[in-house]
C-alpha cells in the first residue's frame, strides 16, 4: 500500500513537497517513484529512487529543480519540488516496484505494479 501526503496549490517559483509511506511488501528495499499526469497526455516518470542504495533517476523535465529522497525507517520517499513551474501542474502518483531487477531509470520509463491515489499539485502564474 502506498499513502501520498503533500501536494496543494503554490505561486510560480514556490516548492512544495511529497511523501509517500509503504507498507506490505516482501521485500526490505524497493524502487521508488514519482508519476505525474495531466488530463489528456500519458503519465510521466519524473523521478525514482533505489531505497537500498539510494540511486535516482530525473526526468529531463525536473532535472536541478526537483530532489527525490528516501527514509528507510520510515519506508517513506520524498519529492521536493523547488522553483515550480505552471507547466509542473499535475496529479502526482507515488510508485513503487519491489521486483529483483527493476532499475530507478527502468521504472521511471515503464511504470510500476503499484500506486498511490495521487495528489494534485496547481502551481499558478
Amino acid at each position: 500500500q502506498l499513502v501520498e501526503s503533500g501536494g496543494g496549490s503554490v505561486e510560480s517559483g514556490g516548492s512544495l513537497r511529497l511523501a509517500c509511506a509503504a507498507s506490505g511488501f516482501s521485500r526490505p528495499y524497493y524502487i521508488g517513484g514519482w508519476f505525474r499526469q495531466v488530463p489528456g497526455k500519458e503519465r510521466e516518470g519524473i523521478s525514482c529512487i533505489s531505497t537500498s542504495d539510494g540511486s535516482t533517476y530525473y526526468a529531463d523535465s525536473v532535472k536541478g529543480r526537483f530532489t527525490i529522497s528516501r527514509d528507510t525507517a520510515k519506508n517513506t520517499v520524498y519529492l521536493q519540488m523547488d522553483n515550480l513551474k505552471p507547466e509542473d501542474t499535475a496529479v502526482y502518483y507515488c510508485a513503487a516496484d519491489e521486483r529483483l531487477f527493476t532499475t530507478v531509470q527502468g521504472m521511471c520509463e515503464l511504470g510500476s505494479p503499484y500506486w498511490g491515489q495521487g495528489t494534485q499539485v496547481t502551481v499558478s502564474s
